[in-house]
C-alpha cells in the first residue's frame, strides 16, 4: 500500500482514509480470490470475535460454511467447548442444521425456537424420524400458544434428495417456487435443510475446512488459570486455531503464556494479542505467535479509550504492525473498528490477512444471545463488551465473592446494548454477502486478484470529516 500524497505524521482511523482507483485488468469481482494469506484455510477474510453474546455454535457453523472463522470465548468451560466443537465438526458443508420438533410439540415452543436460525422454519417430525410438515411464524396465526404443531403445520411438504448438488437444488427449488426444503437420504430420513439463497451461496463460497474436510473453529485462551493446560486440551479436541487473548498483549505475562502455549500445542496455529505497535508485534512473534491480533479500543462495545486514554487509531495500528509482521514472515489480524464493508477492505489494504469483528454481527439470528422483542414487536439481541461488568462476572464465576467484586468494580465496556435485527439483512450470511461484495469490488478498483496483491497495489488518501460524510448514502432527500 502507498499513500496518495505524503504519509501523514499523525495516526488515522478507517474513517480518515479512502482508496483511489488504479489501472486495473480485473474485469469481474468474481475473479478475485479472497483466500487469506495467513495459511489457516479461511477463504474469506472474516473472523468473528470471541465475544460471549456473539460467538457460539450457530455462528461458528454458519460462518465456516461460507469460508470464515469464529473464535469461541475464553470463559466457556471445557466440557461445553467440546460439545460445541463436536457439533461444528459434524455439520454438513452445504446443508444447514434444521430446527426439529415432534408433532405434539406446542406452537409456543416452536415460536421460541424459530428465530434461532435464519431459515425461519421448524420441521415437524413423525415417530419414524421423517419430516411430516413444516411450521413457520405465519402458521401460528389463528392458533393459541398451547396448540400442538400437527394441527397448525403445513403438510405441503417438498423434500430434496441429499444426492443433489447445490446447483441442482437451487434449480429445483427455483422451478418449484419454494424457498425452504428439508433434505432427506435414500431412506427418507432427515439429514439437513436448505434455503434457495443458501444453495446459491454454496455455489459461490468455499467453506473453511480442516484437513479432514470438516468445518473449522477457533477458541480463545486467557493468560490466567493454567492457559497451557487449557490449550493442550483444546488441541486434543480438534480445535483449528488457538487465540491467546488479553486486552493488553504487550506485557511480560503474555509473552510467557504464548511461549507456554506454543510448546504445549506443537504446530497448531497460535494467534496472540492485542497490540498496536511494531515492538509489541515483534515480541509476540518472537515468543511463538504465528499471527498477531492488532487493535486496542476500536470496538463498538469497548470503552477503553474513553476510560484510560489508551489505544491507537486502527488504520495506523494495522499499517505499522502488518509491516513488522511481514518483515518477520508472519501475519496479523485487524481486530475491531469495523462498521461497514469499507472498513474490512481498508484493513486488508493496510496489510491485515484477516479482519476480526463482532458487534456488526450481534444483531443476527446466528449470534449466541437470545432473540427478544421490544414493545413495538421489533426483534433485538443484547450485546456486551468482553471487559464489561457482565463479562467479568461470567469469566470470574469460580473465584471468591470478594475477588469477583473487586474486578467487577473496574469495568471497561458496555454491559448491555440492544442490537436490532435488520429486517432486510437479519442473518450473518447477509452481512457476509455485503462484506465480500465490497471487498471484491475494492480489489477490482485496485487491480488486484488476491488479498496480497490488494495490500501491495492499494493507493490510500486522507480525507476530512466532510469528505467521509460526502461518501455516505442518503435514504431521504436533502
Amino acid at each position: 500500500m502507498r499513500f496518495l500524497n505524503e504519509a501523514p505524521t499523525f495516526d488515522l482511523t478507517y474513517n480518515d482514509v479512502f482508496m483511489v482507483p488504479s489501472m486495473s485488468s480485473v474485469q469481474s469481482r468474481q475473479s478475485v480470490d479472497l483466500a487469506t494469506p495467513d495459511g489457516l484455510g479461511t477463504t474469506i477474510p472474516v473472523v468473528v470475535s470471541n465475544m460471549t453474546a456473539i460467538a457460539g455454535r450457530r455462528m461458528a457453523e454458519t460462518v465456516a460454511r461460507r469460508g470464515g472463522l469464529v473464535v469461541l470465548p475464553q470463559d466457556i468451560p471445557l466440557d461445553v467447548v467440546r460439545t460445541v466443537v463436536d457439533f461444528v465438526k459434524t455439520r454438513h458443508t452445504v446443508f444447514e442444521t434444521p430446527i426439529t420438533m415432534p408433532g405434539d410439540g406446542t406452537v409456543g415452543e416452536a415460536l421460541s425456537l424459530i428465530h434461532k436460525r435464519a431459515h425461519g422454519a421448524v420441521i415437524v417430525m413423525d415417530d419414524d424420524g421423517r419430516p411430516a410438515g413444516i411450521f413457520t411464524e405465519h402458521d401460528a396465526a389463528g392458533f393459541d400458544r398451547f396448540s400442538q404443531l400437527h394441527t397448525s403445520m403445513s403438510r405441503d411438504l417438498i423434500s430434496l434428495s441429499s444426492t443433489l448438488t447445490a446447483e441442482e437444488m437451487f434449480n429445483e427449488m427455483t422451478e418449484l417456487r419454494i424457498t425452504f426444503a428439508p433434505v432427506i437420504d435414500a431412506a427418507g430420513r432427515l439429514v439437513g435443510c436448505v434455503t434457495r439463497k443458501g444453495t446459491l451461496r454454496s455455489t459461490i463460497y468455499q467453506p473453511a475446512l480442516d484437513k479432514q474436510g470438516r468445518l473449522m473453529i477457533g477458541v480463545a485462551v486467557g493468560i490466567n488459570s493454567e492457559p497451557e493446560v487449557r490449550a493442550k486440551a483444546l488441541a486434543a479436541m480438534g480445535v483449528d486455531v488457538l487465540v491467546v487473548d488479553t486486552a493488553h498483549g504487550h506485557q511480560e505475562r503474555m509473552l510467557q503464556v504464548v511461549g507456554q502455549v506454543r510448546a504445549a500445542v506443537g504446530n497448531l496455529p497460535v494467534v496472540a494479542g492485542n497490540v498496536v505497535t511494531a515492538a509489541g508485534t515483534r515480541q509476540l512473534i518472537e515468543a511463538g505467535a504465528d499471527i498477531v491480533k492488532v487493535g486496542v479500543g476500536p470496538g463498538a462495545m469497548c470503552t477503553t479509550r474513553m476510560m484510560t486514554g489508551v489505544g491507537r487509531p486502527q488504520f495506523s495500528a494495522v499499517l505499522e504492525c502488518s509491516a513488522e509482521s511481514a518483515r518477520l514472515g508472519k501475519h496479523i489480524w485487524a481486530d475491531g473498528g469495523v462498521r461497514y464493508p469499507r472498513d474490512v477492505a481498508l484493513g486488508l489494504a493496510a496489510g491485515a490477512s484477516n479482519v476480526m469483528f463482532g458487534s456488526l454481527l450481534a444483531g443476527t439470528y446466528e449470534s449466541a444471545a437470545d432473540t427478544l422483542r421490544d414493545s413495538d414487536g421489533r426483534l433485538f439481541k443484547e450485546s456486551f463488551g468482553m471487559a464489561s461488568n457482565r463479562a467479568v462476572r461470567n469469566r470470574t464465576r469460580s473465584e471468591t465473592a470478594l475477588d469477583r467484586a473487586r474486578k467487577e468494580l473496574f469495568e471497561e465496556g458496555i454491559s448491555t446494548s440492544r442490537m436490532y435485527l435488520d429486517p432486510e439483512r437479519p442473518s450473518v450470511e447477509d452481512i457476509i454477502d455485503q462484506i465480500v461484495a465490497g471487498v471484491r469490488s475494492s480489489c477490482t478498483y485496485a487491480g488486484a486478484r488476491s488479498i496480497p496483491e490488494f495490500a501491495e497495489r492499494a493507493v490510500v488518501g486522507i480525507q476530512s470529516a466532510s469528505g467521509y460524510e460526502e461518501g455516505r448514502p442518503r435514504d431521504t432527500s436533502w
